[in-house]
């Protein structure tokens, strides 16, 4: 299973990441090694918990939900909160990263700048959406250690992937784009455009 996972959720990444640069190769391979670690260890995470016992100290006989279910000392009702929270997390992410997705596809098609839809409230959220989903699956739905720890690893890849194709986006659009950088925040909306950044991923608005 978590074999047939891996390859599984590999596949869609790659098919739709499609990394091309050698930039976009190594910050696809830290989200390669976040995926293994998650699947490998999600079914009973026996690693995550002979590390915690060996290293740290830590030896409970208690511990058969998730890792913060258990840590927390929630049990089963911890384990299905998380799960819950965690795929809506995941769905939301999938839905952002697809939005995005679509509108830059289209953008590209005319050779022009998009910004508005999700573009109006993020730079860059197709990564929003990957980061999304990457914390509901491998922090909040099923943690392990690796998962928890490569998280933020993904996420400083991305930004400097992001840093990097934002140098090639001025030299095409110059003073133009670096006003819309200074108005819109990379990865994370204004803390009032969160609604309106949710209905802009739900929207079926072909802007």
């Amino acid at each position: 299973m978590a074999l047939i996972m891996i390859v599984f959720v590999s596949w869609i990444f790659y098919k739709y990441f499609a990394p091309k640069s050698w930039h976009e190769w190594a910050s696809a391979g830290v989200v390669q090694a976040f995926i293994i670690a998650l699947y490998a260890e999600m079914y009973g995470f026996p690693l995550t918990i002979y590390l915690l016992s060996r290293f740290f100290g830590l030896d409970r006989g208690d511990m058969d939900a998730s890792l913060w279910s258990s840590l927390l000392g929630l049990g089963d009702t911890g384990m299905m909160v998380s799960m819950i929270l965690g795929y809506a997390l995941v769905f939301l992410g999938i839905g952002i990263f697809f939005k995005g997705w679509q509108q830059v596809h289209r953008a590209r098609q005319h050779s022009r700048l998009v910004t508005d839809g999700l573009y109006k409230y993020v730079r860059h959220p197709q990564y929003t959406g990957l980061f999304i989903a990457l914390f509901g699956e491998g922090v909040v739905h099923w943690p392990t250690l690796f998962s928890v720890g490569l998280f933020p690893l993904v996420v400083f890849a991305y930004y400097l992937l992001a840093r990097r194709e934002e140098r090639k986006v001025l030299a095409e659009f110059g003073e133009f784009y670096r006003q819309y950088q200074r108005q819109v925040p990379m990865f994370i909306p204004n803390k009032n455009q969160w609604r309106e950044f949710f209905q802009a991923s739900s929207s079926s608005s072909d802007r």
